[in-house]
């Protein structure tokens, strides 16, 4: 999808600072990032300033010092720690002489290079070509709109036109073949639901071992490694719980500070297994120092995708690696004795087992069995229901009467109840109807 050397790109990273900002940077993810595009990093540029410069977004004096490092150390692309608009990338290209890319073209590029089914291939290529759309500011204009004589009439547009229109074309058609995804996507969520198997997934900040922790879960062979983004396409596996049962485990892509909404949308698909699971294992790196800001930022994504509701438990992973004492593995739980956060490492197996008991124990108490009685006349009730899976069994009473066995989490029940309140004021009738 992206052409590349073989060996890898000269690059030199530029970091802006903003004096007021509250989303303070780091600079130290952003070069990790740069590495795991297989950027070779010769150089390095810091910028401070109040607000970003209008023409260049990191001020002409900074671009006077990098043409400098440019021209010595043959640099081949200047990555930048900031959302550009198209106008800065084109005049920074312009003042540079190389090209320029900022931190949404470089997250990008990764997803490109990671993509490896089908489903996270459209879903990469759909971000890109909506990226690229609004960049064609260096487009040709060669092919005149109309031209007088024989022979020199254009097609009646220019290339610039062509190219957005050839892009809309080939996003309308992404957008159909991936719309074709979402519908096998559901289909299986609603066979699940059907079967009434809870769905427990996996999210966190990106690099914090949640591809090792679905291994050991599962016994899955899921590519691991220590990088940004190793993990990019969804991996469904079945595990045994017992006496719970059979429960499916999700992993996930690794989320990550200023994550592109282009990316958010594409892998809206994707991200529905999060936000309709009966329970999120936030996985967190306990060694990181600055793990407080990642779990915002991973709180953040999951508000935008709708998840923030979802029960969830906290995994602190890595106790192995903490450096001069010994972290045993342990269940940590609030005032009403729910399990909120475990200490695990995923590596060594140390608290596996307290994992998944913590599991067992927010998924029993999280699933309602309930009897509901809905007269005849409620169908749109009992519509509900089953579309969203809830019900196990149905029988028709002597006097018309729909009785229903319903299983479902109870943040599912909830949200229900929120969108037909009658469906409440059922289930209290028929409990009172049983006293």
């Amino acid at each position: 999808m992206i052409e590349r050397p073989e060996g890898g790109e000269r690059v030199v990273l530029v970091h802006l600072h903003l004096r007021d900002s509250k989303n303070t940077s780091d600079f130290q993810e952003f070069r990790e990032l740069a590495l795991a595009a297989g950027a070779i990093v010769v150089g390095t540029a810091t910028s401070t300033r109040a607000a970003p410069d209008a023409k260049y977004c990191i001020g002409s004096g900074k671009v006077e010092e990098l043409q400098g490092m440019v021209a010595a150390e043959a640099v081949d692309l200047v990555l930048v720690d900031h959302v550009l608009t198209p106008a800065q990338e084109r005049n920074l290209e312009r003042a540079l002489k190389c090209r320029v890319l900022d931190r949404t073209g470089l997250i990008l590029d990764i997803f490109a290079q990671r993509a490896r089914t089908y489903e996270g291939k459209l879903q990469v290529e759909q971000a890109l070509l909506k990226h690229h759309a609004s960049r064609l500011v260096r487009g040709w204009t060669h092919l005149e709109r109309q031209k007088g004589g024989i022979g020199l009439r254009g097609p009646g547009e220019t290339q610039l036109e062509v190219d957005r229109r050839l892009l809309r074309n080939r996003i309308k058609h992404i957008e159909a073949r991936l719309e074709k995804v979402r519908q096998q996507r559901e289909q299986g969520r609603v066979a699940r639901q059907k079967a009434s198997v809870p769905v427990v997934s996996l999210v966190g900040y990106t690099n914090v071992g949640k591809s090792t922790l679905f291994n050991a879960l599962t016994g899955a062979e899921v590519f691991v490694a220590n990088q940004l983004f190793a993990t990019l396409d969804p991996t469904l596996r079945t595990v045994d719980l017992p006496p719970l049962g059979t429960v499916v485990c999700a992993d996930t892509v690794g989320f990550i500070r200023q994550l592109p909404h282009g990316l958010v949308e594409a892998f809206r698909a994707t991200l529905e297994e999060t936000k309709d699971a009966d329970l999120l294992l936030h996985v967190i790196d306990s060694q990181d120092e600055v793990r407080e800001l990642h779990i915002k930022q991973v709180e953040a994504v999951l508000e935008e995708i709708g998840a923030l509701a979802v029960p969830r438990i906290e995994v602190y992973n890595k106790i192995d690696l903490a450096p001069e004492v010994e972290i045993a593995p342990q269940v940590f739980r609030d005032a009403d004795g729910v399990v909120q956060r475990v200490l695990i490492s995923a590596t060594t197996g140390a608290g596996l087992d307290l994992l998944k008991d913590a599991i067992i124990e927010r998924l029993s108490g999280e699933m309602l069995h309930l009897t509901l009685d809905l007269l005849p006349e409620q169908v749109r009730q009992r519509a509900l229901l089953f579309e969203v899976g809830a019900v196990v069994s149905e029988s028709v009473e002597e006097n018309g009467h729909f009785k229903l066995q319903i299983r479902l989490p109870r943040h599912k029940w909830d949200q229900v109840c929120r969108q037909d309140p009658e469906l409440e004021i059922s289930w209290k009738w028929t409990n009172e109807s049983k006293t």
